[in-house]
């Protein structure tokens, strides 16, 4: 048996996930960081397993042009059953969207993503 990946690496690699462009690889990501019954969390609404949150990926990534990445935005935050991560999205030190992504874990694997989108008006 492996090692379970814990919160720093489970964070690192949900940014992986929403960061892939290319569906097979992001398809094989997604295995890998989250449990079968993941629910996704946006102001969008909630999606749940993971060919939903695939589909969430996609659309997030196809609506943004190529140049658009995500980046990590400050400290990330791990504890035994939770990882929070602030981030930004847009080209490379000009981000337009700014965020924060809460995970829970569950077995290694992450079971929520709860992802907050920052105020523009503040």
């Amino acid at each position: 048996m492996t090692d379970m990946p814990d919160g720093d690496e489970l964070l690192d690699m949900n940014r992986e996930v929403f960061s892939e462009r290319d569906p097979e690889k992001r398809r094989a990501a997604i295995e890998r960081t989250y449990a079968e019954d993941v629910r996704f969390i946006d102001p969008e609404g909630e999606v749940v397993g993971r060919q939903a949150l695939n589909d969430r990926a996609q659309k997030i990534l196809a609506d943004a042009p190529a140049d658009f990445v995500l980046e990590e935005d400050g400290l990330g935050y791990v504890s035994p059953d939770t990882a929070v991560q602030a981030w930004r999205f847009g080209p490379p030190g000009s981000p337009v969207a700014r965020g924060i992504d809460i995970l829970t874990l569950r077995d290694g694997r992450v079971s929520v993503v709860r992802t907050l989108i920052a105020r523009t008006d503040a």
